[in-house]
């Protein structure tokens, strides 16, 4: 290798970020002079990726969870040749429309995997790429066919292993020995206000040997052998993962700012740019300079992962010839397309007013739909007995080399990374984390459980999700106050209405069994964003369909599920979940008292909002003003369906300790209440 024009190309990264963020009057520039070196390596000497097909799907994943500092990436992607981040839109960075916005945002056409920003989002993100992809392998591989076999990298900040949820990932990941994951460690030591020194002096390598990973230690994170070296060390691993430690410098080149805080989150400064270029030896002008030399250097990925691209379909070719059914299962799972009769298993269920709780009537329809779509797979955050979430005889997501000899699953089926059921720990934030990447790597259809109030805990994955479009399915159950004696600490109030605060985050309230039948059919089919299934732990009723409207309204949010005799009532009684057979039961007591009342089941705010007006007036007339929503949650957000003449029956204090159906007629939640406040209404 030529050192002048490796150098040459690494200051060519480090001065496209900088003259990027100049022209914003915003951005971080210290973070990509820094890692210059280590990107130019990874990128032009290991990652496997086509940028003529950006979704080549046995490309390698990248992640900057360090997505501040963006223009990194967006330089390596310019460079290496994705047509999508010319050098207009490079010029246009951090502005309205471009397609470099401050942060990463996934766009596969432009080559970026995952959103990333929140710090340890992105680590999380990355050990749900490693599973996916190692699930894959496990599936479909064959003797002398490694149709899946691509690492997962990452570039990771001092912020993002501050992070909680990097620490939660890190140790599934080491648990899992996930051996194709490989992260650069950018100890630069300065994080956006000061030095770490303030607040992180612990010993990185020590904690993440003690996670189960193999550690390289660089002194000098500008010592393009040396990074080399460590890459292939850790490639070289298969039964750990990596983190490479390199020392880096902060702002590197820059006279004034390099190893300060200072070079962080803002610009240099003209003054500041002219001295830096002084420095590396760069011409003044023009702005955006890229040298011919180190282009040719960085488009000779174009031609390589073409090769890569194509020698791999002629390996697909063969494997398809030789092995048809699993090619043609695969070749269908990349397309991201379902079986035409996945739903023909799920369960009809009969009419019972014991009925049982959404939860369990979810595991059934559950493990009806498992066997037929081969890469749903999840787990829970440690509550596999109590979301019901266990998918039967599919055996765990475990490495298979692991010891098994004490285990104790219920799965079935064996441990191997075949295994279909994960086991993610209490682990909740680092759940949501992971499932993004499972969803993000594409080919999974992922799920994750755990109760609705420790949704909390992976809210922030959440929002990611749907600000990704990535089609997770979240099982939450344990809905409401009617969880009883575990108390307040575990009663729901303000959950449902701050996840259906999230932008494109679908949320499923069934009724009832059937419901929650449809509501499984609506996540699985709904893969352009997240699905939230909220479910009752405690039993309820299952309608008999015959005589009430039927459970596929759920798919238009709310319908009406029992009119008034004339189609007119006198008042509209709306519930969600649980709720909803207290307004039936309610609707017949009104009845008795010569009282009018149409029962509408509203599973999905969202859902009903998309509908046309013609739609959403036929169910909630405009005339009816008597209006009483009743669910056993924070009311915030119902008086938009209630309307000035509408009442709400929801919960606005903490719940209590005591059986689920106490607590909840102490609340207010019994059929006589709902009679009660509907008269109030007329």
């Amino acid at each position: 290798m030529d050192q002048s024009i490796d150098q040459l190309c690494v200051n060519t990264i480090r001065m496209l970020s900088v003259d990027a963020v100049e022209k914003a009057k915003s951005g971080h520039p210290g973070a990509p002079m820094g890692l210059a070196p280590a990107a130019f390596v990874l990128w032009t000497r290991f990652l496997q990726h086509n940028p003529r097909n950006p979704s080549w799907f046995d490309r390698d994943r990248f992640v900057l969870s360090a997505g501040h500092g963006s223009m990194l990436l967006y330089s390596m992607l310019h460079l290496t040749g994705y047509e999508d981040v010319s050098l207009e839109q490079i010029k246009r960075f951090r502005q309205w429309g471009s397609r470099t916005p401050g942060h990463p945002e996934r766009e596969l056409a432009c080559g970026v995997e995952t959103t990333t920003g929140p710090l340890g989002q992105g680590f999380g993100n990355g050990v749900g790429m490693a599973i996916a992809e190692a699930h894959l392998a496990a599936r479909y591989n064959r003797p002398g066919f490694e149709i899946i076999n691509h690492f997962t990298y990452g570039i990771v900040s001092d912020g993002d292993l501050m992070e909680g949820v990097a620490a939660e990932a890190a140790s599934l990941a080491g648990h899992l020995k996930l051996g194709k994951l490989i992260y650069l460690y950018d100890n630069n030591q300065i994080s956006l206000a000061a030095s770490t020194d303030l607040t992180f002096s612990e010993d990185v390598a020590k904690r993440f040997e003690a996670y189960g990973w193999h550690t390289e230690t660089l002194p000098d994170g500008n010592d393009l052998a040396a990074i080399e070296r460590a890459l292939r060390a850790a490639q070289s691993e298969t039964t750990r993962p990596s983190l490479v430690l390199m020392r880096t410098h902060i702002g590197y080149g820059s006279p004034g700012k390099q190893d300060t805080f200072e070079a962080h989150g803002a610009p240099l400064g003209a003054d500041e740019v002219k001295l830096t270029k002084q420095k590396l030896e760069w011409p003044l002008e023009p702005a955006f300079f890229i040298p011919e030399q180190a282009l040719a250097r960085f488009r000779e990925s174009v031609g390589n992962g073409e090769r890569a691209d194509a020698k791999w379909r002629e390996k697909f070719s063969a494997y398809a010839e030789k092995f048809p059914e699993p090619a043609t299962e695969l070749n269908r799972v990349m397309r991201g397309d379902l079986p035409e009769d996945w739903h023909s298993s799920i369960p009809d269920f009969p009419a019972d007013p014991k009925g049982l709780a959404t939860r369990t009537a979810s595991g059934k329809v559950l493990n009806a739909i498992a066997p037929k779509l081969p890469t749903l797979i999840g787990g829970s955050a440690d509550l596999n007995p109590s979301t019901f979430t266990v998918l039967q005889n599919l055996g765990d997501f475990e490495n298979p080399q692991g010891d098994f000899s004490k285990s104790q699953g219920a799965a079935g089926g064996g441990f191997g990374y075949d295994g279909r059921n994960l086991h993610f720990g209490v682990r909740e934030h680092g759940m949501g984390a992971a499932l993004n990447g499972l969803a993000a790597h594409g080919g999974i259809i992922p799920f994750g459980s755990t109760f609705l109030i420790f949704s909390d805990y992976m809210r922030p994955a959440i929002r990611l999700a749907a600000l990704m479009e990535v089609g997770v399915i979240y099982v939450f159950t344990h809905d409401s106050i009617g969880v009883g004696e575990d108390g307040p600490t575990h009663q729901p109030i303000e959950q449902l209405a701050a996840l259906r605060a999230i932008p494109r985050l679908l949320v499923l309230r069934p009724c009832d069994a059937n419901e929650t039948a449809v509501a499984w059919r609506v996540a699985v089919e709904t893969r352009q964003r997240p699905v939230a299934l909220v479910l009752t732990r405690q039993n309820v009723p299952t309608l008999d369909r015959a005589q009430l409207a039927a459970a596929h309204g759920l798919r238009r949010g709310a319908y009406v599920l029992a009119d008034a005799p004339d189609g007119k009532p006198d008042v509209v009684l709306i519930g969600t979940g649980s709720e909803v057979h207290l307004t039936l039961g309610a609707q017949q007591k009104l009845a008795e008292q010569k009282i009018r009342a149409r029962v509408v089941s509203m599973p999905s705010w969202k859902l009903f909002d998309e509908q046309p007006r013609e739609y959403r007036e036929s169910v909630l007339p405009p005339s009816i003003r008597p209006r009483l929503a009743v669910e056993a949650a924070l009311p915030l957000g119902w008086h938009r369906y209630v309307g000035d003449g509408g009442d709400i029956i929801g919960v606005e204090r903490f719940g209590a300790s005591a059986p689920g159906n106490v607590v909840m007629e102490k609340f207010g939640f019994t059929v006589d209440h709902v009679v009660e406040r509907a008269r109030a209404l007329l």
